[in-house]
């Protein structure tokens, strides 16, 4: 599964699966895309979600074929990861964390990982996506709070930010 867009600054955006040579990109983009300073280099310690990141890594709800790397002209600059939750005794699948090298920013990067877990998990017949995140972010995507379906957040003061896309299944 590979997917194409353009960066208009840049060459093509490839998306593909996430590859073991990869892991200390990710943890670099990662790290960047969240750090205060936007660079990543203000800390020797890695910020929470890069931190995440290496823990459902690790974790038995890892999805490899659902970890997602956006390339530009061979070089990783994000990724996103994706993750089996639950909702009561149904599987459905965690987004996030979401991560884009600052300086590739606000060019559809991002949105193009999205679409394309979105995508794939559709063609899964997953049921729902749930993502902890920015609601004028992913609400462009179709998410909506989990509570409007039903769905509470497993930590009640994220609420405004636990969400859910519905799929197809």
């Amino acid at each position: 599964m590979a997917r194409r867009c353009a960066d208009a600054h840049h060459g093509r955006v490839i998306v593909r699966r996430e590859e073991q040579p990869d892991i200390d990109a990710i943890r670099a983009v990662t790290q960047a895309a969240f750090a205060p300073d936007k660079t990543g280099s203000g800390s020797p310690d890695l910020v929470a979600e890069a931190r995440l990141v290496d823990d459902l890594r690790a974790d038995v709800g890892w999805l490899p074929a659902l970890s997602l790397v956006a390339v530009v002209d061979g070089t990783v600059v994000g990724h996103v990861a994706t993750t089996r939750g639950r909702v009561g005794d149904v599987p459905v699948l965690g987004l996030g964390p979401l991560s884009v090298l600052p300086e590739h920013q606000r060019r559809g990067i991002g949105s193009a990982l999205v679409h394309t877990t979105l995508g794939a998990a559709d063609a899964l017949g997953e049921p729902l996506v749930a993502l902890l995140g920015s609601p004028d972010y992913y609400g462009r995507f179709g998410f909506v709070p989990a509570t409007e379906h039903g769905i509470q957040a497993p930590d009640p003061t994220w609420a405004r930010f636990f969400q859910v896309r519905l799929l197809s299944a």
